[in-house]
């Protein structure tokens, strides 16, 4: 009898579990075994994930992290991936998005000439200093993937610029998508008690959310700082703010907004706990990706705290505005949508339409079922 061949996917943190496990979901209906790695990068986080999917990880690679540093990270993660990869053997390899995962994961597939695939491919800054060290991380996957997913044409109009040929990009969607449709359509209501009292009753409702290592330094407090004044400018409205888990960044957030009560400050949220929120919002204010391509699927607008946004779709389209962490610029657009000078554009979702994840799994059984048109090396057609 003859196995359905297998892919592997990696799985380091809880953005890319929840942008793959729509993936897993759809990959028996193509013929082929998913097997989820969790790569330990945030362990915990990879199985909080997974849970609302069905899944779980198939395998787990537990790392001893004593500094907690990328370098770190990358030099025990790649030899145990290789372990994983040798016992193994799979037909593909599949990462997702910018992460250290992600790049590790890539490169151990490449030297063992296993074809990665390369899921949310093709976002771009053009800054390697914006998002750090995102966009160094996505660029170089790009030199070494088989096969490019790209969420939507402007990401593969990114990728062919670089030198990707045509028959290695396919555009699918972003699988978030997928997933925020797939946790909405249960329609289940908050387990965490606190987020259903900040956002109940008829009121403006503002999900806020900063994580985004470069704003550590001064960039929270700023964006922080808005929000107590949008709080004091808009007293009926309510905040929903789902804590950072790093110390200083919760330290930040105590001391600004310790005592306001119009902001309810939680612990992480689990995924459908922060869709019921999200598409409940009436604005959102985020360094988050992930937020980005999610909230027009709900027509919620979306002001990005940070300077670029490899994103440009959802600005584009006028989903989102790009106003940094400046607490004028934030306080302004806040005011804007909440005055209702400024609304979403009613358009559809520039990041699809729930069917990413058959798309992916359609452009993978293409290729593996054609082994030769699944290139295992490099990006043009002079790779070595």
């Amino acid at each position: 009898m003859t196995m359905n061949p297998e892919l592997v996917l990696f799985a380091g943190t809880r953005p890319e579990a929840i942008k793959l496990a729509p993936v897993a979901l759809a990959a028996g209906e193509f013929g082929f075994r998913a097997r989820i790695v969790a790569t330990g990068q945030h362990p915990a986080m990879v199985d909080q994930a997974l849970a609302p999917f069905g899944v779980a990880p198939d395998d787990r690679i537990v790392l001893s992290r004593a500094t907690g540093t990328l370098s770190e990270l990358f030099t025990r993660l790649v030899p145990e991936v290789d372990r994983v990869l040798a016992e193994r053997r799979p037909a593909a390899v599949v990462v997702q998005g910018d992460t250290a995962t992600t790049l590790a994961c890539a490169l151990a597939a490449f030297w063992r000439h296993i074809p990665v695939v390369h899921v949310e491919a093709g976002l771009r800054t053009g800054d390697l200093e914006s998002p750090f060290p995102e966009e160094a991380n996505r660029q170089l996957v790009s030199r070494i993937a088989a096969l490019h997913l790209a969420p939507t044409p402007a990401a593969a109009a990114a990728l062919r610029a670089e030198g990707i040929p045509d028959e290695k990009i396919v555009v699918t969607g972003n699988t978030v998508v997928d997933a925020a449709l797939h946790i909405a359509g249960q329609g289940l209501p908050p387990k965490n008690g606190a987020v259903a009292a900040a956002f109940a009753g008829h009121r403006p409702r503002i999900l806020v959310t900063m994580h985004r290592r470069e704003s550590w330094r001064s960039g929270i407090g700023e964006v922080l700082g808005a929000v107590m004044q949008i709080a004091r400018e808009f007293p009926g409205a309510r905040f929903l703010l789902p804590s950072h888990p790093n110390p200083k960044v919760r330290q930040i957030v105590h001391r600004i907004l310790g005592t306001c009560n119009a902001v309810t400050v939680t612990e992480p949220l689990d995924y459908p706990d922060l869709i019921w929120a999200l598409s409940r919002s009436t604005l959102v204010i985020t360094d988050s990706g992930g937020i980005q391509e999610e909230a027009p699927t709900f027509g919620v607008p979306v002001l990005v705290a940070r300077d670029t946004t490899e994103r440009r779709e959802a600005v584009d389209a006028g989903w989102a505005r790009l106003v940094g962490t400046d607490f004028a610029q934030v306080v302004s657009a806040a005011r804007a949508v909440l005055t209702g000078q400024e609304t979403g554009p009613g358009t559809a979702n520039p990041f699809g339409s729930g069917d990413a994840a058959w798309l992916t799994m359609d452009a993978i059984r293409g290729r593996i079922a054609d082994p030769g048109r699944m290139l295992t090396a490099g990006a043009g057609p002079d790779a070595a």
